[in-house]
């Protein structure tokens, strides 16, 4: 039978909410810091269950879009509601495990022999990371180049070319779940502070310390709101 004949995929209702709310905000001309309209009244306009809006909501917080304050109301992160489709979060949520277990295991050990091993050129380039992230901190941004540029540094000061060679098989998975992190909110300032502690350890030359800070700073990372969501309830939520 013809691929063309497959069944048709029924757009969930909370994805159009999802679509509605983008479109809104574009010919609202709402910026960052404004605040979207209550759910009740969201659902009210639209025509849709109270349960399709907050799933709708639950799909832009995931994606750093916005930020929910209980009790407060759902505030805007980003100038635009540029989503991604659901399909590539539920497939980013269920790859994301593995890759915050495969960091943990090489990032900590990389630590650990940077503070071995450590050169004042290595030290150096991890002061120019940590000052590159505060710069984009200050400025607005997530800090991602400075936070790339970090874990690079301190991946390099262990001298270990074979544990480098395992960090670039993964290296898009490790931007993924860099991205994911960073745009949680209040997260950046909170991983510059864990990657100066890092630094700290490493110039010590404490291994242990070093060990510890990295991995606390991964444990951190690994909070993000995409693991705790569940698609197949929002899908069922949507769908009544």
């Amino acid at each position: 039978m013809s691929e063309a004949l497959r069944p048709l995929a029924r757009p969930r209702l909370y994805e159009q909410v999802v679509q509605r709310l983008r479109e809104h905000v574009a010919d609202s001309g709402l910026r960052v810091g404004d605040r979207l309209p209550p759910e009740r009244e969201l659902a009210e306009r639209l025509g849709v269950s109270r349960a399709s809006v907050k799933q709708a909501i639950v799909v832009l917080e995931v994606q750093g879009l916005v930020e929910v304050r209980h009790g407060g109301g759902t505030y805007l992160r980003r100038a635009s509601l540029d989503v991604e489709p659901v399909d590539e979060l539920v497939a980013r949520k269920r790859r994301l495990p593995d890759v915050l277990e495969a960091r943990e295991a090489l990032e900590t050990k990389l630590a650990e022999l940077a503070a071995q091993r450590r050169t004042e050129a290595d030290l150096a380039e991890i002061d120019a990371a940590l000052a590159d992230m505060r710069r984009e901190i200050e400025a607005g941004e997530l800090g991602s180049e400075g936070d790339r540029r970090f874990h690079a540094a301190v991946t390099a000061a262990a001298h270990s070319s074979l544990l480098a060679d395992f960090m670039r098989t993964i290296a898009s998975e490790i931007a993924e779940s860099r991205q994911e992190s960073l745009r949680q909110p209040g997260r950046p300032s909170r991983s510059l502070a864990q990657h100066e502690r890092i630094a700290e350890a490493i110039r010590a030359g404490n291994p242990r310390a070093a060990v510890t800070a990295m991995r606390r700073h991964l444990r951190t990372v690994s909070r993000v709101r995409l693991l705790s969501w569940e698609p197949d309830d929002d899908a069922r939520a949507g769908e009544e």
